[in-house]
């Protein structure tokens, strides 16, 4: 019985969180989404800012899309090293590199509109 019971339970545990699941953005609404964060005032370059712009990446990385994906997690991890009260300097440095990139992998991904 308890075997049984530990099976349904594990099983309503899965379907649940398959169902909960947020569908993934398409490359256009990922750019869209950290357009307007990145456009906001309030980003900007001390460690509050850091971490309030990291805290708001989080949950569009989780669906964003697979090309655009690793470029976010790249950012909220140097968003999140830089804003540690003391901040590992090689990590930092190593991330930075990574950051770069990423920024870089946006801004193909996400052309600007032409103006």
């Amino acid at each position: 019985m308890k075997k049984t019971l530990t099976v349904l339970i594990a099983a309503g545990t899965l379907l649940g969180a398959a169902a909960c699941s947020a569908p993934k953005m398409t490359t256009e609404e990922t750019c869209a989404r950290i357009k307007t964060i990145t456009s906001s005032p309030t980003s900007s370059s001390d460690k509050f800012g850091m971490t309030r712009l990291a805290n708001q990446i989080r949950p569009i990385e989780a669906t964003a899309s697979a090309e655009l994906q690793g470029p976010l997690q790249s950012i909220v991890d140097y968003l999140d090293e830089s804003a540690k009260k003391d901040p590992d300097q090689a990590k930092v440095d190593d991330l930075k590199a990574k950051y770069t990139s990423a920024g870089q992998a946006f801004s193909q991904a996400c052309p600007a509109p032409a103006q």
